[in-house]
């Protein structure tokens, strides 16, 4: 019986899953005593074409894959974890590639007693080919873009709120529960706020790090971080107490947004007040650019940046506010 089970929810990754299990195969972590369970939404692509090419040519690796029939990310990760066999779970994506010491690090920080989740660092890599790509994934690890995430920005190792993917024991859904199939995003967190709630820790080790592809065009990322907010605010309606002040400024941004426009009809000064906030704002993802394109001397920055900004904001705060007054919608894989 293998001690790991890494679980892999996904859907049409023709492009990154062999990438993935590439990665896996070349863990530090003894192969003998881990297995993969892809969790598949009846991809369309040639993403099962890829794991059989896998599976043909690497014997050392027991990789199997389960379908997926709701076709979300967290009816995946129950569907996976409950075919899964090892008494370690290890969550990862199709978009992810772990560092060689992954495995072993996250399986030493939870026999050390670290967490109940451990995690650790994304170092988020371009999407795609082209300028703007790299300007994507740049400006989501930026402050500016992630707030205080500290498994965006780093940081010492620490107890955090949540962390990416994650590394626990069985037991642990078997005390707390699976993954919350009614939040079809954001289903990580409120797993973390269970395990909070339980009286657990979710521990963030700078140490275990993979990298994560981001979206690679504005309209992609425009889907995932409207995903994102809608889902934030479901989640925020059975736990409201979880809001942190990264999370609420997006929302107050767009809203202020909305009402100084609709006021400014009638009220010229609020027609002021607007400028002023646009020009603000735009001065201070501008300034973004600027340090990022002379940091990385790579002066597209100064033109992609502002704008993968302005649409993580705008679409975070826009889909917070629209799930504020929803209470459901699709939520396939994007």
């Amino acid at each position: 019986m293998p001690l790991v089970t890494v679980v892999v929810p996904c859907y049409n990754e023709q492009e990154t899953i062999g990438l993935l299990l590439q990665a896996i195969y070349a863990q530090s972590f003894p192969l003998a005593q881990m297995e993969v369970v892809i969790a598949d939404g009846l991809s369309t692509d040639q993403t099962r074409q890829q794991i059989q090419n896998f599976q043909r040519e690497h014997h050392g690796l027991v990789v199997r894959v389960v379908e997926n029939v709701k076709r979300t990310i967290p009816s995946g990760l129950n569907v996976a974890i409950r075919a899964a066999d090892g008494e370690i779970i290890i969550r990862l994506d199709a978009h992810s590639i772990p560092y060689p010491d992954y495995i072993a690090k996250c399986e030493a920080a939870l026999r050390s007693g670290c967490g109940d989740n451990v995690g650790g660092v994304w170092e988020i890599l371009p999407g795609g080919k082209g300028w703007l790509a790299k300007s994507i994934a740049v400006a989501a690890a930026l402050p500016l873009g992630a707030g205080d995430a500290r498994y965006r920005i780093g940081g010492t190792a620490q107890t955090v709120d949540t962390v990416p993917f994650g590394a626990f024991y069985r037991s642990l859904v078997e005390r707390i529960g699976y993954f919350d199939e009614s939040l079809l995003t954001n289903e990580d967190y409120e797993f973390n706020v269970r395990i909070r709630k339980s009286g657990g820790r979710v521990w963030m080790d700078p140490m275990i790090r993979t990298k994560y592809f981001a979206r690679s065009t504005l309209a992609a990322l425009w889907r995932q971080y409207w995903r994102y907010g809608f889902w934030k605010a479901q989640m925020l309606k059975r736990y409201p107490s979880t809001l942190r002040w990264r999370q609420a400024i997006p929302p107050a941004f767009v809203l202020s947004l909305l009402l100084f426009s609709i006021v400014a009809v009638w009220l010229p000064a609020f027609r002021w007040l607007l400028v002023s906030e646009v020009l603000i704002y735009s001065l201070a993802v501008l300034i973004a650019g600027l340090q990022a394109a002379i940091k990385d001397l790579f002066w597209p920055h100064l033109v992609g940046i502002p704008l993968a900004l302005w649409v993580m904001h705008l679409a975070w705060g826009g889909g917070m506010l629209f799930g504020g007054i929803r209470h459901e919608q699709t939520g396939l894989f994007t």
